[in-house]
C-alpha cells in the first residue's frame, strides 16, 4: 500500500527527487573526499612541516565544505517542497473520496477516524518523504562510499567494518520488529481518543444535564491512558536504538584503533591513513543509523498508508451514472415506485413497498411515529442512499441516471438536524446560491420568519456564525437553515422535520409565507407535529416502514386509525374534530 501511494502521488515530483538525489550525491561526494584531504595533511604536511601544502589543502577543503553545504542546502529545499506538496495532494484526494461518500460509507469508517487518516495518517508518510530526502537518501551513498574510501586507505582493516555492521543491523533489526505492532495499535489507539473527545465535545449539554462528568472524565482516561501507554512502549523501544548504535561505533572504534596502531607500527599504514579510516567507518555507521531514522519512520508510515488506502480503495455505494442525463423537461415533480430499502446487513427493510407522488404546486406531508423511516425515505430523493427496490423518480428520471449536480440544483433540502458552517450569515444563505444579492438574501429571511433576529445583530448580514452554528439559538438555526434553501429557489423542497424547534406561532407564520414562496413547486414535509401538516393536500401516514394511509387530514381521521391516534395524542377531541 505505501509504494503505491508513493508511487501515485509523488509521480509529478520525480524531477525534484531525482535533483535531490543529484544534490546530495554532490554533498556526500564531498564529505567523503574530506577524510582523505586531512590524513595528506597530517601524513605530507604536518609530518614534513611543509606549511605551504597545508594551507593549500586546507584552503581545498573549505572549498570543498562550501560546496558541500550548498549542495546539503538546495537539497533540503526541493526535499521538503516535495513532501509538503505530496501531503497536501494526498490529503485533497482523501477529502474528494470523502465527499463521494453516501452516508453509509461515512457511518462505516466516522467521522473521528476520517479525521485521523486525513491528517495524522498523512502525516506520517509524509515525514517519511521528507526524512527520505534529507537523510535515506543518503546514507547508502554514504554506506557504498564509505567502504571504498575504508578500502583504499587500507583493505586489511576493512573487516572491522563488516563486523560492526553486521551486529549494529542485527540490534535494530530485533528493536524494530517490536516496534511494528505498536504502531498499528497506536493509530487505533489516536482514533479512539479523538472519537471520546468529539463525543464529549458534541455532548457538552447531555453530559451536564445528567451530571456524567465523572463518568465521562474516567472515559476518557482511559482512553488517553491506553494511548499514553502504546505511546510509551513504542517511546521505551526507540530510546534504544541510539544507545545501541553509538555503543556499536564506539567499541568499533576502540577496535580499529586497537588494531590499527598494530598495523602502523609495523608500517602497513600511516597515522594519517588512520586517522581517515576511522572517520569513515563513522560515517558508514552513521549511515546504518540514518537508515535506522526510515526503519524507525517506516513500520508506522506503512500502517498510515493501509488505512488511507482503505479510504481511497472504498467506493462509493451511491454511484454516478455512466452516461448522466443532463436535462429534464418536468419541474417539481418527484415520485417513488415500489420503494424498498434495507441497511447492510439488516435483517429487515427499513421501508417496504413505497409508492408516493410530489406534484409541483402541491405538498406532501409525511407523518408517522419515531423509527418509521421517514427521515431515510427523503434521504432516497438527493441520493443520500440508494434504494434497494423500486424507483425514485425526479422531473421524470430515475435519480440514478441523473447528472448528481443537476439533481442537486433541483432539491433544496432542509435536513432535520440544521447545521452552519463557520463564516457569516451571508456566506450560509449563499451557500446554494454564490452570487445571491443581499435584496435575494433578506426576502429568503422574511420568508423563513428570520430577519427581525439577523437585524438585531450588530453586523446583520455580516454577523459571524459559530461552527455549526452554536452562537444562535436551535430555532434561529432552523431558520436559517430554511432561509438558505429558500435562496438556492428549487424546484422541489425537502423539509426534513424542519419545524419542530418553532413555537406554534413562528411555525404558522412560517407555513404561510412558505405557501406563497412555493407556489409553483413541489414541496414535501416530514413533520411530528399535526398543526404543521393538516392543510397540506397529501398526508402519507408511515407505520413500520409502509404506507398505511394517504390523503387529507379530514379523509384520514375517519380511514386511518394510525394516523387518528397521532392527532389524539396532540389535540383534544373537539381541535382533532374542527
Amino acid at each position: 500500500m505505501l509504494i503505491r501511494i508513493l508511487r501515485d502521488y509523488l509521480r509529478p515530483y520525480y524531477g525534484q527527487l531525482a535533483l535531490v538525489i543529484v544534490l546530495q550525491l554532490a554533498a556526500n561526494a564531498a564529505a567523503l573526499y574530506l577524510p582523505t584531504l586531512n590524513a595528506r595533511i597530517v601524513d605530507d604536511g604536518i609530518a614534513t612541516g611543509d606549511t605551504g601544502l597545508i594551507l593549500s589543502l586546507g584552503a581545498v577543503m573549505l572549498g570543498v565544505t562550501v560546496i558541500q553545504m550548498a549542495a546539503q542546502i538546495a537539497a533540503v529545499w526541493f526535499g521538503a517542497r516535495s513532501a509538503m506538496a505530496f501531503g497536501r495532494d494526498l490529503r485533497a484526494a482523501i477529502f474528494a473520496r470523502t465527499l463521494d461518500f453516501s452516508a453509509r460509507e461515512v457511518a462505516k469508517f466516522g467521522a473521528p477516524s476520517l479525521i485521523t487518516r486525513t491528517t495524522n495518517d498523512v502525516q506520517q508518510i509524509q515525514q517519511l518523504v521528507m526524512m527520505t530526502a534529507f537523510m535515506i537518501v543518503a546514507a547508502p551513498i554514504m554506506m557504498v562510499g564509505g567502504i571504498i574510501m575504508a578500502f583504499r586507505e587500507d583493505p586489511g582493516l576493512t573487516w572491522t567494518i563488516a563486523v560492526a555492521v553486521v551486529i549494529l543491523g542485527v540490534l535494530i533489526g530485533v528493536i524494530v520488529q517490536q516496534m511494528m505492532p505498536l504502531f498499528a495499535t497506536q493509530q487505533v489507539r489516536i482514533d479512539t481518543i479523538n472519537r471520546v473527545l468529539r463525543e464529549q465535545i458534541s455532548g457538552l449539554r447531555v453530559i451536564r444535564a445528567f451530571i456524567a462528568e465523572p463518568r465521562e472524565t474516567d472515559r476518557f482516561a482511559v482512553a488517553n491512558a491506553e494511548l499514553t501507554e502504546t505511546a510509551t512502549k513504542v517511546g521505551r523501544r526507540m530510546m534504544t536504538l541510539f544507545p545501541t548504535v553509538f555503543f556499536v561505533m564506539n567499541v568499533s572504534t576502540i577496535g580499529v584503533t586497537w588494531f590499527g596502531a598494530f598495523r602502523v607500527a609495523e608500517g602497513h599504514m600511516q597515522t594519517g591513513q588512520l586517522l581517515a579510516f576511522i572517520q569513515y567507518l563513522m560515517t558508514i555507521l552513521m549511515s546504518v543509523m540514518m537508515a535506522t531514522m526510515m526503519l524507525m519512520i517506516a513500520p508506522r508510515a506503512v500502517v498510515s498508508a493501509r488505512r488511507i488506502a482503505e479510504v481511497l480503495d472504498t467506493e462509493s455505494s451511491v454511484v454516478p451514472p455512466a452516461n448522466p442525463v443532463r436535462a429534464v423537461t418536468a419541474h417539481g415533480r418527484v415520485e417513488l415506485r415500489d420503494v424498498e430499502f434495507k441497511y447492510p446487513g439488516a435483517e429487515q427493510p427499513v421501508l417496504t413497498g413505497i409508492d408516493l407522488v410530489v406534484r409541483p404546486g402541491e405538498t406532501t406531508a409525511i407523518v408517522g411515529s419515531t423509527g418509521a423511516g421517514k427521515t431515510t425515505l427523503v434521504s432516497l430523493i438527493p441520493r443520500l442512499f440508494d434504494v434497494t427496490q423500486g424507483r425514485v423518480e425526479v422531473d421524470g428520471v430515475d435519480v440514478r441516471e441523473l447528472d448528481p449536480d443537476l439533481l442537486w440544483s433541483r432539491i433544496g433540502l432542509v435536513p432535520q438536524k440544521p447545521y452552519l458552517f463557520s463564516g457569516t450569515v451571508a456566506s450560509n444563505l449563499r451557500y446554494g446560491k454564490p452570487d445571491a444579492t443581499d435584496d435575494e438574501l433578506w426576502a429568503a429571511l422574511r420568508t423563513a420568519q428570520a430577519d427581525d433576529f439577523v437585524k438585531a445583530m450588530p453586523k446583520q448580514l455580516d454577523a459571524p456564525i459559530a461552527q455549526g452554528g452554536t452562537n444562535v439559538s436551535g430555532g434561529q438555526r432552523q431558520r436559517l437553515s430554511i432561509a438558505r434553501a429558500l435562496v438556492k429557489k428549487p424546484d422541489i423542497y425537502v423539509f426534513d422535520d424542519s419545524f419542530s424547534a418553532l413555537d406554534v406561532v413562528t411555525d404558522a407564520r412560517l407555513r404561510a409565507a412558505l405557501d406563497r414562496e412555493t407556489a409553483e413547486a413541489g414541496v414535501l414535509i416530514v413533520a411530528q407535529r399535526v398543526s404543521t401538516i393538516r392543510e397540506a393536500e397529501t398526508i402519507v401516514v408511515l407505520d413500520d416502514g409502509r404506507i398505511v394511509g394517504e390523503g387529507t387530514h379530514d379523509e384520514l381521521l375517519e380511514t386511518c386509525p394510525t394516523y387518528a391516534e397521532i392527532v389524539a395524542s396532540q389535540f383534544k377531541a373537539e381541535e382533532a374534530a374542527a
